[in-house]
């Protein structure tokens, strides 16, 4: 009997529940005449109505059961599904059509939600490949701007002293002509290469390794390498500096070339006489490095502008390109630490924090 309703179609299920109510009925009424006292006979008439009526209630119910509220919780699934709800999932679990229904709507909401999560993912790639397009072209015209500006005055410069060794007779100005040349040459060298640097890695185009190494050692060399044994020097060098070894996780050439800037930053505008003075420690769990230089102050409206391109301040009279300052910024800004400038009572400091590796 069970195996009876496990049909796979509506149409077999109340076929056969349908006969299997009027097998019932049409057994019971003559059974009923068998049995029933005789006082009772006249009633059996409206008995069997009642139990036909009964039946259709019953078969009713049934109908409700199989057909009715499945397709109600199908209709509901596919609206929300229709209002772009893919997380909805019908219910109906049963073995016929509106069961292979409910399945396949489930499949379909599956398969329509994960598309519209690739279709989500396609469309912000697409949107920072765009916006990524757009900064490389950005970049590229401020690039031959800059370049164009920038080139200007050595170009000039290289122009002049050429044509100035053509008619020049004198061996000792041709030779002064020539070191102008060559001086001029490495600015523009210089320049041109500090700037694609900084252009990679504001694009993104030039990631950060990772290594541990000593901080300290490295502040050592390239610190010994600028300011100590410097022929001519005319400044004052102090440092402090922790006695043990105390270890970074991070490319160790940026940050070289982030103490290299701020050091030659330092000796730029240090006063004739002047002190500089390097320290290093440890606080807490991070490294606090700052390179102080007795000199003018930056002007409270301009010490924000330090960090940009080819910033070089009022009273630069050294040639600067403009852009050290700059890519200590940009590759400080990569690890996302905190640095800045701050003027002390005879000069000013610059310093940044950095996290030590246990």
């Amino acid at each position: 009997m069970k195996n009876l309703f496990k049909q796979n179609t509506i149409e077999k299920k109340y076929f056969y529940f349908s006969r299997l109510v009027r097998l019932l009925i049409s057994i019971l009424y003559p059974m009923m005449f068998l049995i029933a006292p005789l006082k009772y006979k006249s009633l059996l008439p409206f008995i069997w109505l009642a139990l036909f009526i009964g039946s259709e209630y019953v078969q009713e119910f049934y109908l409700r059961r199989i057909i009715t509220k499945p397709i109600i919780s199908i209709t509901d699934a596919a609206q929300k599904i229709a209002s772009l709800d893919f997380k909805v999932r019908c219910e109906v679990q049963s073995n016929d059509e509106l069961g292979i229904l409910s399945t396949s709507l489930n499949t379909l909401s599956f398969n329509l939600q994960k598309a519209m999560g690739e279709l989500n993912l396609a469309n912000e790639q697409l949107k920072k490949d765009v916006q990524h397009e757009r900064i490389l072209l950005e970049q590229r015209k401020e690039l031959v701007n800059v370049l164009s500006h920038e080139m200007k005055t050595p170009l000039g410069l290289i122009r002049a002293y050429t044509e100035g060794l053509k008619v020049e007779s004198s061996e000792e100005k041709r030779q002064q002509y020539m070191e102008a040349i060559l001086s001029a040459a490495g600015r523009m060298n210089h320049t041109i290469v500090s700037l694609l640097d900084l252009s990679a890695l504001e694009a993104g185009t030039s990631s950060l390794s990772e290594e541990c190494f000593d901080f300290i050692e490295l502040v050592e060399t390239v610190g010994g390498r600028l300011l100590l044994d410097v022929p001519g020097a005319k400044y004052r060098f102090s440092y402090e500096l922790p006695e043990k070894k105390i270890f970074i996780q991070a490319d160790k050439q940026r940050m070289e070339q982030v103490l290299e800037n701020l050091i030659s930053n330092a000796k730029k505008y240090v006063y004739e006489n002047g002190e500089i003075r390097l320290v290093v420690k440890q606080e807490n769990l991070q490294i606090y490095f700052s390179i102080f230089n007795q000199g003018s102050h930056i002007s409270e409206q301009d010490i924000h502008k330090i960090w940009k391109k080819f910033y070089r301040g009022q009273k630069n009279g050294n040639n600067s390109s403009g852009l050290g300052l700059a890519i200590v910024s940009q590759i400080l800004s990569m690890y996302q630490v905190s640095y800045g400038a701050k003027n002390q009572t005879d000069g000013v400091e610059f310093f940044f924090y950095f996290p030590t590796q246990r």
